[in-house]
Parts: structure tokens; sequence; C-alpha cells
């Protein structure tokens, strides 16, 4: 059976480029990157090569990139040192962000006391920046935003630049969860009022277990590892040379060919959205992930006209890998808290959301097999 993968937002095929990059690296640069001898300098000397190649696209301070072991990490890293060392007693955020945020705020307000206001999308998952000014007038309280670039489960895109400048207006922190957009949007953070960022190289072609986080120097946030003091003495541990080069080299192939990726992946996208219109009557889409402009080119959420919570399961059957949401946490399929969000109880009812995600590896003859299984799915429901 010929396997079709469509799941990746929840994470990328390793590049060949990337396999060789860290094949080698493991034949020869063996070295403790912390130690003052040759072997030592030479790891030094490639993971500070992507620190630098990494800032220079962001136009950041190579200082300012620190490498983890994911997105959750960095995540994780920011808002709760935000809380602990840098004084912050509220949090502005959505019901939409990934778990690893909403579950380092939760944390937060239960042991730290934290003040957590909400904004609440529209149901199209959108998020006003009224609103958020609105929260941000509200109180005098040391306030963290943390406010996602672009959602995970429906591809909304939302302007963290207009966000930023909000922020510096009523002197808040801003941490955004970029992890869906490094890597495939052509970000400058130097125009935009952003502390901190975080980004999974494995949403890039790049290795799991390898991530970095964007840290503004000026916030002089602090790292919550103690131990050797590598990474400038935010993530204390010995560094990951053949994970952190291969989140390198998968970066900078997605920077080199940007433009050829988006074009390719959005052109499969819009087959993806024609073919289903054209098979599957009824058929709609979550979010704005159908449109051309404030979405992510690399998913489109499905809402299916029929109730099917084993839709995901029989599709693997056929050899079609596709998520019904979220990969952030692992069991049974159910309902995510942005599918909640946005849908209406009818819709819960009667419907099955479905996310489809691509990569420049996808081709049109995979969308064709995986529309030809859900137009024999849905015959079951005639």
């Amino acid at each position: 059976m010929n396997r079709v993968y469509l799941d990746n937002a929840a994470t990328t095929p390793l590049s060949e480029e990337v396999v060789d990059a860290m094949v080698e690296v493991m034949k020869i640069s063996y070295g403790n990157p912390s130690s003052t001898h040759s072997f030592g300098q030479e790891a030094k000397a490639l993971i500070e090569g992507v620190r630098r190649n990494i800032a220079d696209s962001l136009k950041v301070q190579p200082a300012e990139i620190v490498f983890t072991s994911c997105g959750t990490e960095s995540n994780n890293l920011i808002i709760k040192s935000c809380v602990e060392h840098l004084g912050v007693e509220r949090i502005i955020t959505s019901p939409l962000e990934h778990k690893c945020v909403a579950e380092s705020v939760r944390d937060m307000k239960a042991r730290k006391g934290v003040e957590v206001v909400y904004i609440r999308p529209n149901h199209q998952g959108d998020l006003s920046l009224d609103d958020i000014e609105k929260a941000l007038q509200s109180s005098d309280k040391k306030t963290l935003v943390t406010l996602m670039h672009a959602n995970n489960e429906v591809g909304n895109i939302y302007d963290i630049k207009a966000i930023g400048e909000l922020c510096k207006k009523y002197n808040a922190y801003f941490h955004s969860d970029t992890v869906q957009t490094i890597g495939h949007l052509d970000l400058d953070f130097s125009k935009m009022n952003i502390d901190f960022a975080s980004c999974s190289a494995h949403k890039f072609h790049g290795p799991k277990g390898n991530g970095f986080a964007y840290i503004r120097k000026s916030t002089k946030l602090k790292g919550m590892i103690s131990g050797g003091g590598q990474e400038r003495d935010m993530r204390s541990g010995t560094e990951n040379v053949v994970g952190i080069v291969g989140l390198g080299k998968a970066f900078d192939l997605c920077i080199q060919n940007l433009e050829i990726y988006k074009n390719k992946i959005q052109e499969i996208k819009d087959y993806t959205i024609h073919q289903l219109i054209d098979k599957i009557k009824g058929v709609k889409f979550n979010g704005r992930s159908s449109e051309a402009e404030n979405s992510l080119f690399t998913l489109v959420n499905v809402l299916l006209p029929f109730k099917d919570p084993l839709i995901g399961f029989k599709l693997d059957m056929k050899g079609i890998a596709i998520s019904q949401g979220s990969a952030c946490s692992s069991g049974a399929a159910k309902p995510s808290t942005v599918m909640l969000m946005l849908l209406t109880d009818e819709e819960m009812e009667n419907c099955t959301p479905l996310r489809v995600s691509f990569s420049h590896y996808t081709t049109k003859e995979e969308i064709d097999k995986l529309v030809e299984a859900l137009v024999s799915i849905q015959q079951d429901f005639k």
C-alpha cells in the first residue's frame, strides 16, 4: 500500500539534505561544545554558525536566539520566566492557543495567582484588535500578551505587528507562538514590537527535539534550567549539536526556497479545496483556512457534512495519515478547544472537522486518494 501523509502541521518528514548534514556531524563533530580544546570548539562553531544564520534572517541579534528542545519548551520558558523573573501579574491570551501555552498560563494562574484575560474569537476564529486594546487599557498591572502568529488547527494568521504596537503603547510584554510560521513565512522581527517567540524544527523538515526561543535582550529574561550556564545562561545543559545543525540546515533550505515552496503548496491547497467542493456536497471550511489571505498556505480545516468520530482511523486503514485536530496531546479523537469555540452545537452534533496539512512533498495524486476515500466513507452515511 502506498501511504499518504497529510499531517504536516503535526510534523514534517526530514529533508534528505538535513539527514546528510546531521550524519556528517555525528561522524566528525562529537566534541562537547563547552570544552576548550579543538574538538569542543569545532562543535561550538557549528552551533554559533546556525545561531548567526537564524538571527540574520529574523533581523535580530545572535545573542537573542536560545536553542531549546522544541516550541513547547520555548513557550514554557518564556511564559513562566516572565512571571517568575519579570514580575508579570497579568496575562492576556486567547482560547485558541496551543496547549503548551494554555497550560503554562493556567499553571501560572494556579501557582502564582496571575490574572488571566481571554480575548474571545468570533465564529471565524478572528481576534479583535479593539478587544485586545480594551484588555490592555483595563489594568495597570505588569502584563504579558501571549497570542500565536497562526493557528495550528484552522490556519488563521493574526496581525502580530499590530498587536505588538498595542503592547508597546501600553507597556506590555508581547510573546507570540510562531511555531507554524517560522520557516514558512518571511519574518522580520526588527519591524515588530515582539519580545519573545518560539520555533520547532520539525515543523519545517528538521529534526524533532530541537527548537529555539527568540528572547529580546532588553527584556533581561532569565533561564529556568540551572547548570553549566550554556546558551548564555538561558538554558543550561550540553547542547544537541547534531539537532541544532539539522535545525539550521532545514531553516536555511526553507528560507532559500521560500517562494518556491509557498507557490507549490498553495497550488496543492487550492486543488484540495476545489476537489472537496466538487466531490463532497455540503462540505464547508473552518476558520479562514480556505482563504488565500490571512491564512496559512500549509493547511485547510474541513467540515465534513456527516458525523464520524472514527474517520481518522478509517483513513489510516486506507493508508492516509491525517488529523482531526492538534497533535499536541495523545489519546482518542475528541473535539479540540478550538473546534468547540468555533463550531455551533448543530455542527458539533452533525459534522466532522478534519485538518489536512501539506508540505512541498505533497502531490495532487495524494489529494485525489484522500478525496476518493472521503467520498467512499460518506456513502456509508447516506
